[in-house]
Formats: structure tokens, C-alpha cells, sequence
């Protein structure tokens, strides 16, 4: 019996340790993705905002972050921000910057 028990307790505190470090990957992976739809809501709403102010959608990124305080984290993401006329709301894609 000691030797099964020998066997057992190291197998058993593996799995432990192995369910914890899979919990703890699924948090960050759900934290990445709403991170990420925070910013596509935040982009959006600027855009918006921008629209309902100034008559027109903004130009680029830079004017956003000039005139409306958007902050991006550009190491982690890449926002591909794209106008097609002034009174169009623009095409924004987000990608994820692997690290």
C-alpha cells in the first residue's frame, strides 16, 4: 500500500497543478478577447462622436487620438483603420499583435 500511495499523491498533485494552469490560460485568453472588444467599441463610439460633432467621420487614427483622446495600445494590437468617404462610417479591423 505505501508504494501505490508513493505512485498516487505525485499523479494526483500533477493534475492538480495541470487543471490550474489550464483555468489560469482560459482567463487570459477571455481577458485578450474582451480587451479587444473594448477597443473596437471605443474606436467605434469615437468615430461616432466625431460624426455627430463635426458632420464628418474622421480621417485617420491620429486625428482620433489628437481630438479625441483615444489611446490604443499599439504594441499589443494593430488597428487597420479605413475611410472610404467623409459621411461613411469607416471599415476598422483589429488584430492582434503576437508577442
Amino acid at each position: 500500500m505505501p508504494a501505490l500511495a508513493g505512485i498516487l499523491f505525485p499523479a494526483v498533485a500533477a493534475a492538480v497543478v495541470l487543471c490550474f494552469m489550464t483555468g489560469l490560460s482560459n482567463l487570459t485568453a477571455g481577458r485578450t478577447e474582451e480587451d479587444k472588444a473594448q477597443l473596437e467599441q471605443a474606436l467605434r463610439r469615437s468615430a461616432v462622436a466625431c460624426y455627430a460633432a463635426e458632420g464628418i467621420y474622421p480621417p485617420d487614427l491620429a486625428y482620433l487620438k489628437e481630438h479625441y483622446g483615444l489611446q490604443i495600445d499599439e504594441e499589443q494590437y494593430t488597428v487597420i483603420y479605413e475611410v472610404f468617404a467623409s459621411n461613411l462610417m469607416p471599415d476598422i479591423t483589429i488584430l492582434e499583435n503576437e508577442t
